[in-house]
């Protein structure tokens, strides 16, 4: 087991707050220089920590249509990549599947076209029922929200993270 320390948390608490912020910049805050920075996070990308670096873009401002939230109710007995083809979907940005198969999907797509996305993306007979809602706003704000993270590695080194939310 490799508990993750004080540092591996400051340094993904600012790179939560700002993926570009330089190394340097991390390594003044934290205490450490900048090869230990991108030392850690070397290492936090290949334990799966840090799975990729992204933009958080406003979609809405290239006018690319409206925000939406599309909740779909899969049959019993679903295709089971129905969740990976709606968020291969162009417009589609977020996609959650819950413990009873319900996709939740947040898209930007053109008035009137929730429907075709869902009918290009997926097999409609595998659809039980659908909802689409007009978002008014969508806020993302990634966390830190365990004071405690271990990695657990078996012998075969796969890893699997474990939460404590105590």
């Amino acid at each position: 087991m490799r508990d993750l320390d004080e540092t591996d948390l400051d340094i993904l608490r600012l790179l939560l707050e700002d993926a570009r912020r330089p190394y340097s910049e991390i390594a003044d805050r934290v205490g450490v220089s900048p090869p230990t920075v991108s030392d850690r996070v070397d290492r936090l990308q290949k334990l799966g920590v840090i799975r990729q670096f992204t933009l958080d873009v406003d979609r809405s401002t290239l006018h690319e249509g409206v925000p939406v939230l599309i909740e779909v109710e899969l049959r019993p007995g679903a295709d089971e990549p129905a969740t990976d083809r709606l968020a291969a979907a162009g417009q589609v940005e977020r996609v959650y599947e819950t413990a009873d198969r319900r996709l939740l999907a947040e898209a930007t797509v053109a008035e009137d076209e929730a429907g075709a996305v869902l009918r290009e993306a997926l097999d409609m007979d595998d659809v039980a029922d659908y909802r689409v809602d007009l978002l008014s706003e969508a806020v993302w704000e990634p966390q830190m929200v365990s004071p405690e993270i271990r990695l657990d590695v078996d012998a075969d080194s796969d890893l699997t993270r474990t939460v404590d939310h105590n």
